[in-house]
């Protein structure tokens, strides 16, 4: 098992609001490694939009599992992404 752990920027104008929280948490649920992001439940959305993200917030993903590299590669990218908005 391996644990990865990377950290970006939000740079969608929005923040990570119902949609794009949404989407953070469908994509952290293909993966079998426990994910979390600043330290909430990737995989939950109560946990995700009780953190309140805005644009410019520091986002910091930490993966720990076998496809733990996967899956920060996959939350990085969504995020660089600005979650297609």
């Amino acid at each position: 098992m391996s644990e990865a752990r990377r950290t970006v920027t939000l740079n969608n104008e929005t923040g990570l609001h119902a949609r794009p929280a949404a989407e953070l948490v469908k994509t952290a649920g293909t993966f079998s490694s426990s994910i979390t992001v600043n330290g909430a439940d990737a995989k939950s959305l109560l946990g995700i939009m009780a953190l309140g993200l805005g644009k410019g917030a520091e986002v910091e993903f930490v993966a720990n599992g076998d496809d733990a590299d996967a899956a920060i590669d996959a939350l990085v990218a969504l995020v660089d992404s600005g979650f297609g908005e």
